[in-house]
């Protein structure tokens, strides 16, 4: 685990370098299956679309990234999707927009919305403490833990680090609600919560109440042999493939709030969409306080080369002209990452299937033709 957060800290301080002046791009080698482009391109969008198949190959060659998939939003809709490369080089097979990846990380803001709408419907409260909700104690021998609520394990505050392990047994390190330190143990402990409070296993809830209801008909948790078929296979630093880990019903009764996602960029751009765009308020949707109070930023980062905050299941990067909310996800062979603008009404989700993916993601934050389209 330590290891994953490693990967993680590399891209949100590579993705920090540029995001605060600006924004990203992507990645490619073999194109396959190319998706039609709309009636009509706006200009920014044809430049970007124009630099990315100019430079994608180059990046995913440069660095031994077999495979890459992204969609563009424009206007809160899904505007442009293309799909580079193979899904694993022993096979050569192609990816394509229904090839799904490892969200990893990426996995904490799905989450954090179904938590919202838990907490908007009066199921939970962001403010109560978590331990008020079960009887069965995270952690033994650390009163702490009775402060701890889902706000502070939404805005990485509650204390914990990052992954336990037997150097490091699960602690608090600080008072909850004190200062920022990411955690995914901190969502492992409200899924467990949340899991109890819905009597349901977590993919079960996560589909009815988010997956299914915004048509991410391409995602789930746990493997199948059917999911298997459209999984990328992940590749290391040299390009060589290495085995997939397919998550259990076990694996993700603990991960899957904080990194099990499996998805598509396409799936993925419509939760985008529906946090930057919201449509009326619903059994699943968001109410518009609901989503303000998820993207307000809760605690300032005082890491990194420009401004930074922590809000609810999103990091939001500090523009001189507008906010960014965004999430990287990291696992051994996936990279990945989104980006949107509430203010711009546009955005990218960009996934990989090689151990360099964080050098095409860095390369797609820093290209002029991204930052302009993310602009406006």
């Amino acid at each position: 685990m330590t290891h994953h957060m490693h990967r993680r800290d590399f891209l949100l301080q590579s993705t920090e370098a540029v995001l605060g002046l600006s924004l990203l791009p992507v990645v490619g080698c073999t194109t396959q299956k190319q998706e039609p482009l709309p009636t009509t391109e706006t200009p920014l969008l044809g430049a970007l679309r124009a630099d990315l198949e100019n430079k994608v190959p180059a990046w995913m060659t440069e660095n031994k990234v077999p495979g890459v998939s992204i969609a563009i939003i424009e206007n809160a809709k899904i505007a442009w999707r293309r799909a580079l490369g193979v899904k694993d080089v022993a096979s050569n097979v192609p990816v394509d927009t229904d090839t799904m990846f490892e969200a990893a990380s990426m996995s904490k803001p799905v989450f954090a919305y179904v938590v919202m709408k838990l907490c908007e419907t009066g199921v939970m409260d962001l403010d109560t403490p978590l331990t008020r909700y079960t009887s069965e104690r995270f952690l033994e021998g650390d009163r702490r833990l009775d402060l701890i609520t889902a706000r502070h394990v939404l805005s990485h505050t509650t204390g914990f680090q990052n992954w336990r392990s037997e150097k490091e047994p699960l602690a608090i390190h600080f008072a909850p609600g004190e200062k920022y330190m990411y955690s995914g143990e901190g969502y492992n402990y409200l899924q467990t919560v949340v899991t109890r409070l819905l009597g349901q296993p977590f993919e079960t809830y996560m589909k009815a109440r988010l997956l299914g209801p915004l048509g991410m008909t391409s995602s789930g948790y746990a493997w199948t042999d059917a999911l298997g078929k459209r999984m990328a296979r992940p590749h290391d630093p040299n390009g060589k493939p290495v085995d997939n880990k397919k998550s259990d019903s076990a694996g993700v009764a603990r991960y899957g709030s904080a990194g099990a996602l499996l998805t598509t960029p396409t799936d993925y751009a419509k939760f985008v969409i529906e946090v930057i765009n919201p449509k009326p308020s619903d059994a699943v949707r968001l109410k518009e306080q609901s989503v303000t109070e998820m993207l307000r930023p809760h605690v300032k980062l005082e890491q990194g080369q420009y401004p930074a905050s922590w809000a609810l299941g999103w990091q939001i990067f500090h523009n001189a002209n507008r906010d960014f909310i965004f999430h990287g996800g990291d696992n051994e062979g996936f990279h990945c990452g989104a980006c949107a603008s509430v203010a711009g009404q546009s955005g990218f989700v960009v996934m990989t299937n090689g151990d360099k993916g964080t050098v095409i993601l860095r390369n797609l934050i820093a290209a002029d033709s991204m930052q302009r389209f993310l602009a406006g």
